[in-house]
């Protein structure tokens, strides 16, 4: 049985995991005073692009879940720069290359890729390619892959507002710094979490179970993603 501080730990990850599932889906909804800011912009405006950029992130579930599932056994802190390093090269290249280039990517698409990254993760984490096909696929390039999947997701949001030339280059550079400052902050709150737990013994069972949750949430994504594909 889990003593008082396990318990506590456990609902508390639980807890955050239970938001992030319902919510994910709708990872990238963009608040009125965003939208009427993204559709009437001109010229640098670096701050509130910082801004946008580090409060989409916080609020990109979809994201968040497979960062969680990406560092979760990631015990150096040289391992967690390395892998998130990867995540933010391949998201950043597709999102200021997608945008700059207008590449046109359906939406719903990208978001189930997005989702099925999670349950990628989770099933690595879960040991489940080792037992179906005898080996791990090489988790960096794994993270790098769709990390460029998770950009193009970003370049979608922003292509929808069809952003004006003007200061556009400057602009995105500062929306991905936001991006990246929103993203250190969730990690850091989440690696608080993981880490608080894996002093205890009942952290395997933990792993399971988070992971198991992980996996939950990317179907979630992927349903509710290719349901609006077709339906659209």
């Amino acid at each position: 049985m889990f003593n008082y501080s396990q318990r506590y730990g456990l609902i508390s990850l639980i807890a955050l995991i239970s938001i992030l599932l319902p919510v994910g889906a709708f990872a990238h909804g963009v608040d009125e005073t965003t939208r009427a800011f993204l559709q009437s912009n001109t010229g640098v405006q670096i701050i509130p692009f910082l801004y946008i950029g580090a409060k989409h992130m916080v609020t990109g579930y979809d994201h968040l879940l497979f960062l969680v599932g990406v560092l979760f056994f990631l015990y150096k802190s040289r391992d967690v720069l390395l892998y998130v390093s990867m995540f933010t090269l391949g998201h950043s290249l597709t999102l200021l290359f997608g945008v700059i280039n207008d590449i046109q990517v359906n939406a719903y698409l990208i978001d189930a890729i997005i989702g099925l990254s999670v349950v990628y993760k989770g099933f690595d984490n879960l040991g489940g390619f080792k037992k179906t096909i005898g080996f791990t696929p090489n988790p960096k390039t794994a993270v790098l892959i769709f990390g460029l999947f998770h950009g193009f997701g970003l370049a979608t949001k922003l292509q929808e507002f069809q952003l004006p030339s003007d200061g556009l280059i400057a602009n995105l550079i500062a929306f991905n710094v936001g991006v990246e400052l929103g993203q250190f902050s969730a990690l850091a709150f989440i690696l608080l979490l993981i880490n608080y737990w894996r002093k205890h013994n009942s952290f395997n069972r933990f792993a399971t179970n988070t992971n198991c949750l992980l996996m939950s949430a990317g179907f979630m994504l992927i349903g509710f993603q290719l349901t609006g594909y077709f339906i659209s």
